[in-house]
């Protein structure tokens, strides 16, 4: 246990460069708080000691402002920078050494039975107020964007943008132009634009 808790301190230091000390990190750190509370949580999950799981979860949700539900399965040197805001689902899966920023929610859509939530191969980056809905896979090394909608699967070595989400670079290569963060298009305003222009046609159809 103690040699999980250095590993995971060593890894924050290495991916978090306000970190100063070992010290500071295990006193002041919400995500590490969160995935060592959900280690226990989770222990109590697969022994089938689902209350004093929920508890657990609980508790750590009021102290940190991460939800994790303690059926999610987290490998090694998670780091959840922040931290505030993140939601993780029953059956999500997250591989080792993933970074995740506040705000992310890795979760279900509420049309799916069983597997509901993402799976996370290693070394996955997810910027702030990213959502990945649905139970597919997001492949090792990809990156996610801030603020992302994420539908449908990532391929590894891969990053993804927008909303929803498409893939505008894989492998290190360029595949299509990146996506304007600050001027992104209105689906709503698209659709009603969309729906105007055919009210016109058809008052015109209906004065003639």
């Amino acid at each position: 246990m103690f040699e999980s808790i250095k590993q995971e301190i060593k890894l924050i230091k290495e991916k978090d460069p306000a970190a100063r000390s070992a010290f500071e990190i295990l006193l002041t750190y919400s995500g590490l708080h969160a995935v060592l509370a959900h280690r226990v949580a989770h222990f109590c999950y697969k022994n089938k000691l689902f209350t004093i799981a929920r508890i657990i979860s609980q508790i750590s949700r009021f102290f940190t402002g991460i939800e994790i539900h303690p059926g999610a399965k987290i490998g090694k040197g998670l780091f959840i920078d922040h931290g505030m805001g993140v939601v993780i689902g029953e059956t999500t899966e997250i591989g080792d050494n993933c970074l995740i920023y506040q705000g992310v929610t890795l979760g279900g859509t509420g049309k799916d039975k069983g597997k509901r939530h993402p799976t996370l191969g290693n070394n996955v980056m997810i910027g702030a107020g990213a959502r990945v809905l649905g139970p597919f896979k997001v492949g090792d090394n990809a990156k996610i964007a801030a603020n992302a909608v994420v539908l449908e699967e990532v391929p590894e070595n891969s990053t993804a943008v927008g909303v929803p989400a498409r893939i505008v670079k894989q492998g290190g290569v360029k595949i299509c132009q990146d996506l304007d963060q600050i001027h992104i298009p209105d689906p709503v305003a698209q659709e009603l634009c969309r729906h105007l222009q055919r009210i016109e046609k058809l008052e015109k159809q209906l004065n003639k």
